[in-house]
């Protein structure tokens, strides 16, 4: 064969498949072009994860979509498939970062570089959860092991770091759906791997009937067809393909069929709501006067308001247009000066609680006892006749928000922080209180969102669960919705009333199966009577605790590690099947 145009007949060239020594190497592409052709690669699966995070914001309230929470699992599994642990990561934020910027737009009113903030150090709990689900996701069942380790990731996120933020948990975006009831087996955990395994069986059936399509399409399902006597492709294989696509698309119909039974599985638990006894309540919301950052006003306005509510209902009882309660309960911050140190507050409370003649638990800022400089989030039972007794101090303040933590280096780089003067300091016992005839559990505020908090104050004793909150900074922001949807869940995963008494709403009263009975609206004075049921009976969820938590985070764990060494090894014996070939 003469050579060729670019090779002469004594040409001594390398052997097939191998470069010339003196041949000239292609240029190695720019940084900036590889950086390019990753975002172009990487651009449609990112916006896909961007989407999902948009519609896993909207399945939480004030928008209550719930049956998108789900859905967003299954997209976040789907999308981080096959992937590699840095790809999974990058997905994981992608869908983490806008889903906590819509959920957490709340904050804005402290300024939108806090929500920012916030939000990206939450999203990178999604992003380490989205490089776990690439690693599992070659396993077996990997919509098990992907649902465990979506509570391993709330589980670290709800702990880390400062004693953790729970907000955006699977569970409290299903605090009214088929889910809910599961909070009575195993709490909040049980409720998430339950939203995370539907989702999870969902993206395994796409994957699967997809995949049954696709071969469906190509003939694959069986042995290519076989010509016949004529010559022509025979018919035997093409009637076989039919039932070969079936056969492919069985597992995925099975997925489907699972994945409805986890959603429909809470209807099979029995919730827990007949009362042992009833206690008459009603709750004061004073309002305020400046929403926002500023709301306390000027000193004694925000007392004053709750105190001329009280007197209002005290009056409206006198004259037989009320039921007189058997106790009544004023929000978080209803006194805004301290009652032990100013006398006019002290005074005007007496006021009030007489006037009302029952015990009131009165929300306060009280200095510190025996440390100075700091101040005590309380909650105290005060009586018609002996006046103040026993209290519940808050035992997990928002860092930030009601502490500085590193409080003098930041302050100096962060100068708002100094719009927080005095630390709150945490309280060290949990919050059961008699107050008059009925032993109440007080949880104040964000403590509601911790699962441990709320499960030691019932397990102390506490028939009905009140939390007092202030929202005033973030009313018409949905928080005060998210917040209500947490105490739904808590009601049903104790089996407990729950009464929310908020300084300008939303105040509401929730029956143990989680139905909110009356609630008020916002920026409002209102006053809401309520007979509520009181229960001692414990649910299976505040038995067994933490415990279903661990187990399933630990299953996740080791699910990563199983997927480790599976791909360590089929790595290592790669070469010796190529050798063998």
């Amino acid at each position: 064969m003469p050579p060729g145009p670019e090779t002469t007949a004594d040409d001594t060239s390398a052997p097939v498949g191998e470069a010339a020594p003196d041949a000239p190497r292609p240029p190695r592409p720019s940084r900036t072009a590889r950086l390019g052709r990753l975002v172009r690669r990487e651009a449609p699966r990112t916006g896909l994860a961007v989407l999902a995070g948009l519609a896993l914001a909207l399945s939480f309230p004030p928008y209550d979509l719930w049956p998108l929470s789900f859905a967003a699992v299954a997209a976040l599994a789907l999308l981080t498939r096959g992937r590699t642990l840095r790809q999974g990561a990058w997905t994981g934020f992608a869908l983490g970062l806008p889903f906590f910027f819509v959920l957490l737009r709340w904050l804005r009113v402290v300024g939108y570089d806090a929500v920012v903030g916030l939000s990206a150090i939450e999203a990178l709990f999604l992003a380490v959860l989205g490089a776990g689900l690439a690693l599992i996701s070659r396993l077996p069942a990997w919509p098990l092991w992907g649902a465990c380790l979506w509570v391993a990731e709330e589980l670290a996120r709800d702990r880390l770091p400062f004693g953790g933020f729970p907000w955006g948990r699977l569970a409290f975006a299903n605090t009214a759906s088929p889910f809910t009831p599961l909070a009575a087996l195993g709490g909040a955990p049980l409720v998430t791997f339950a939203v995370a395994l539907a989702g999870g069986l969902l993206a395994f059936a796409v994957a699967a009937l997809t995949k049954a399509r696709a071969a469906g399409a190509s003939g694959t399902p069986d042995a290519p067809d076989a010509p016949d006597a004529s010559g022509e492709p025979g018919s035997s294989g093409a009637a076989g393909r039919g039932p070969g696509v079936v056969r492919a698309a069985l597992p995925g119909v099975e997925a489907l069929a699972l994945a409805a039974a986890v959603v429909l599985a809470g209807y099979a638990v029995p919730v827990p709501t007949a009362a042992d006894d009833t206690v008459d309540v009603a709750l004061v919301q004073g309002n305020v006067q400046n929403p926002g950052m500023d709301f306390l006003g000027r000193p004694m306005m925000i007392l004053d308001n709750h105190v001329d509510a009280t007197l209002a209902l005290a009056k409206d009882i006198k004259e037989g247009r009320a039921r007189k309660p058997d106790l009544v309960i004023w929000p978080e911050n209803s006194s805004d000066l301290d009652p032990f140190r100013y006398g006019q507050a002290y005074a005007r409370i007496e006021e009030a609680v007489k006037a009302v003649g029952v015990p009131v638990l009165v929300g306060a800022l009280v200095d510190h006892p025996g440390k100075s400089g700091y101040v005590d989030n309380n909650g105290i039972v005060w009586d018609p006749r002996t006046g103040p007794g026993a209290s519940y101090t808050k035992q997990h303040p928002v860092p930030f928000g009601e502490y500085v933590p590193f409080r003098d280096q930041l302050s100096k780089v962060v100068t708002r922080l100094q719009r927080v003067q005095r630390d709150f300091y945490p309280g060290d016992h949990t919050g059961v209180l008699q107050v008059g005839p009925a032993r109440l559990g007080d949880v104040i505020c964000f403590e509601v969102a911790y699962d441990e908090i709320v499960r030691d104050t019932v397990k102390a004793g506490a028939r009905a669960l009140v939390v007092q909150t202030n929202n005033a900074t973030y009313g018409r922001t949905g928080q005060p919705e998210q917040q209500l949807a947490m105490s739904r869940l808590r009601a049903v995963e104790h089996g407990r009333s729950v009464v929310t008494v908020a300084t300008s709403g939303i105040s509401a009263v929730v029956a143990p199966d989680g139905e909110v009975l009356r609630r008020s609206e916002e920026f409002t004075r209102d006053v809401i009577e309520a007979r509520v049921p009181l229960r001692d009976g414990t649910t299976v969820a505040d038995r067994v605790g933490a415990g279903p938590e661990w187990a399933l985070a630990m299953v996740g764990l080791l699910s990563c590690a199983a997927a480790s060494l599976t791909g360590r090894r089929a790595r290592r014996d790669e070469p010796k099947k190529k050798g063998q070939q």
